[in-house]
């Protein structure tokens, strides 16, 4: 619940730019590399001389402080910095629903720890109360509702409780309020529908020019902070510590008091270095080199931030009937960024967290049935439907993990809700998705998941109807159209005929604009788009021309991607912050469309070919501040990481084969957990593992020859060893069962 972090750019979507030189302080709640932002609350800064109440301004003008790159030190469960303006050191650390601040202060007789209750990552609260309990303890709550903007300016609404504590008495105390614009008043319209935000200049200024209340010691409004201010000794070192929670005040204090109940900094830290170290212990590695070694298990990290808890100690959280409820058998938890994730982040925790894959599964259907539509979103964020992206992801998440035998959950509801979803939101009313490729290849992956399910759960009738839906992107195809890359048809394959295209309303097929076409893809071309029928693979293989010709088209579609050696964000603009991104044409290793595409060689009878492609697309992913090739979208790209590094990933999940091919490591080890394993462990090992060496030349599972590309979750979760032996030259022979 707590990701406790620095905010170096405090007016967006994006808390924090590696670029930057100045942090305006700590929020207690974040969001991870995804495109819209939301929640950091609770920003909370140490400072010294006058009192001011914006974060920026002009140097000396806002309560933000420039530091020095040099001054940073960041591990799992820790970061510090030194804040240059007030020579203050700051520290940082958390455990699952609190967090503990240490600063060490110069000498001076103005120190103060003030607290931007107001503080909203692309947006603002619009409601907050702050009161003085006792003489080093405030509580109080932060109202966010959807007009205040957040996440992607949509309907997102939650309110924050929070219970701090700080460890120097207070001796003087007070508050500052801010008179907002009016239309920040209205509470009818979202800022953004008149073209306003936190940066505007009628904002700033009122924030700036906010009233302070010396000797305040209980406030509510619409933008206020409170302040702890006193003198300091040379090298004094003064904390806070606070629990949230989303449920209530006393919540927020039962939070505080289970997890940090005294001021020992240090042992916090080694709690959360501990919690790290235990989950991280799902799967190891060995071999490779030392910066795929920091890639890794810096992305594995990275997957395993969400998504994050929601509920309190006590297992109460806040139901999608905007109630308080309470679990005992699983944890509520949000941030669901489903079109993105359902891909390889779920996949990913089947392997190395599987209770958290029941308790995101029991946590969105007891939100579809509080909050009476009884449907799915595919993207929730803090018991919100954001609607963000097409498809409907939760049902796959919810069938993959049945047919992998995790299934602690309600499954006649989970099932009533898929198909709900299914019905209101599909291929079944035309046949395709009008004007969209995507959107009918992502709800085809989705029918065809809930018909598995339906076939599980001995519901024939249902399964034969989704099962027959998902087969819709049949009806996009044109067995005609020739292979041009572009609308004038100067760069074309005229031996190559048979791609998919856009409908109208009618069954009409729009005009052809070219292979690398953005129209009817979803972030992605008609080219990168037509591969994406993970559920049907064998009869999209047909589609096009069978097994030989599949692969030596889909070896075109990466021979004309960019070259992945060559590439790095850094590289792309000489504005370090700018945006970044991959031509939206070929295939994008820093988008969510593409990341399974390359896997389909296996399929094809030409395993050697994904071997040789995921080595190559790999090497996108650095040890850099631009490592990651584009937005991580909530751990999905480092996910997509892990397992290609691992040497196993799904081309559908819902389909519990995973496909073989070269891992980065001499050996990989999983460990599982005994509530839902056979097994207690399964290990990967890579014999002759060098650059030069990119291909398997043969393999053997459990001491026996092995020569299909694929394993099923089964096998895997039963235990045992996958030896592989590599080689200089593709054995065209391994893996063709």
């Amino acid at each position: 619940m707590v990701k406790l972090s620095p905010d170096t750019a405090t007016g967006g979507f994006v808390s924090y730019r590696y670029y930057a030189n100045e942090v305006s302080g700590f929020s207690f709640n974040h969001i991870g590399g995804a495109d819209g932002g939301d929640l950091t609350n609770l920003l909370t800064m140490a400072t010294t001389g006058p009192l001011h109440t914006y974060w920026e301004g002009k140097p000396g003008t806002g309560y933000q402080s420039s530091f020095s790159k040099q001054s940073e030190a960041a591990s799992a469960g820790y970061y510090a910095v030194t804040f240059d303006d007030y020579k203050i050191r700051a520290e940082a650390t958390a455990a699952p629903h609190s967090g503990i601040l240490r600063f060490t202060f110069p000498e001076n007789g103005q120190s103060r720890i003030q607290v931007d209750l107001a503080h909203r990552s692309d947006g603002t609260s619009l409601h907050q109360t702050v009161k003085v309990t006792d003489d080093h303890t405030i509580e109080g709550k932060v109202d966010c509702p959807w007009q205040g903007g957040g996440w992607r300016f949509g309907k997102t609404s939650y309110t924050l409780y929070y219970h701090m504590e700080f460890s120097k008495p207070f001796t003087k105390v007070g508050a500052w309020s801010a008179t907002l614009p009016p239309i920040w008043s209205d509470m009818k319209v979202p800022y953004h529908s008149i073209g306003k935000g936190v940066n505007a200049p009628d904002f700033v200024k009122a924030c700036q020019n906010a009233q302070v209340i010396p000797g305040c010691r209980e406030k509510e409004g619409q933008h206020i902070g409170f302040y702890s201010e006193f003198s300091t000794r040379p090298n004094e070192v003064v904390m806070v510590k606070a629990g949230i929670s989303y449920v209530s005040i006393e919540g927020a204090r039962a939070n505080l008091a289970a997890e940090i109940p005294d001021w020992d900094f240090d042992h916090v830290h080694q709690l959360a270095r501990d919690s790290w170290a235990k989950a991280l212990k799902g799967l190891s590695v060995e071999g490779g080199t030392e910066d795929h070694k920091k890639i890794f298990y810096s992305a594995l990290y990275r997957a395993m931030l969400f998504p994050q808890i929601f509920a309190d100690v006590d297992g109460s959280y806040p139901g999608g009937d905007h109630k308080p409820h309470q679990s005992s058998t699983f944890t509520n938890r949000t941030l669901f960024s489903g079109w993105d994730d359902y891909r390889s982040a779920y996949p990913l925790l089947t392997l190395v967290a599987p209770s958290v894959i029941n308790d995101q599964i029991n946590s969105m259907v007891s939100l579809a049935d509080l909050n009476g539509t009884h449907d799915f979103t595919r993207w929730e964020i803090m018991g919100c439907y954001s609607g963000i992206m097409t498809g409907n992801p939760e049902v796959v998440v919810i069938n993959d993990a049945w047919q992998k035998g995790i299934r602690n959950f309600d499954s006649e509801k989970a099932y009533e809700y898929s198909a709900n979803t299914t019905d209101s939101d599909g291929n079944g009313k035309l046949g395709y998705s009008r004007g969209s490729i995507a959107e009918t290849f992502d709800y085809g992956v989705d029918e065809w998941n809930v018909s598995q399910f339906a076939a599980a759960l001995g519901k024939k009738d249902d399964a034969a109807k989704y099962q027959q839906w998902s087969l819709s992107y049949k009806n996009l195809f044109d067995p005609k159209q020739a292979w041009t890359y572009d609308a004038a048809g100067t760069d074309a394959k005229p031996e190559w005929k048979g791609w998919f295209r856009v409908k109208d309303g009618n069954g009409n097929f729009e005009p052809w604009l070219g292979l690398t076409s953005p129209m009817g893809g979803r972030e992605s071309s008609v080219y990168e788009t037509g591969w994406t029928a993970y559920n049907d693979v064998p009869e999209l293989i047909n589609l096009l021309g069978g097994k030989e010709l599949f692969a030596a088209k889909l070896d075109d579609f990466f021979t004309r991607s960019p070259d992945y050696s060559k590439w790095n964000a850094h590289l792309a603009s000489p504005d370090p912050i700018a945006g970044k991104s991959w031509s939206r044409a070929y295939n994008n290793p820093g988008n969510e469309p593409t990341e399974l595409i390359v896997y389909l060689f296996n399929r094809a009878g030409a395993p050697w070919l994904t071997q040789k492609w995921v080595l190559d697309e790999e090497q996108v992913y650095t040890t850099g501040p631009d490592g990651v090739p584009g937005d991580d979208d909530v751990g999905q790209l480092s996910a997509w990481y892990v397992l290609s590094a691992i040497g196993l990933a799904q081309v559908c999940p819902g389909d519990p084969r995973f496909e073989i091919f070269t891992p980065l490591f001499d050996k990989i080890t999983l460990n599982f957990d005994p509530k839902y394993a056979k097994g207690k462990s399964f290990t990967i090992t890579a014999k002759n593992n060098s650059p030069g060496n990119p291909y398997i030349q043969s393999a053997t599972l459990n001491g026996q020859p092995l020569n299909r590309c694929w394993l099923n979750y089964g096998e895997i979760t039963a235990g045992g060893t996958l030896d592989l032996v590599l080689g200089p030259q593709p054995n065209k022979s391994w893996g063709v069962e």
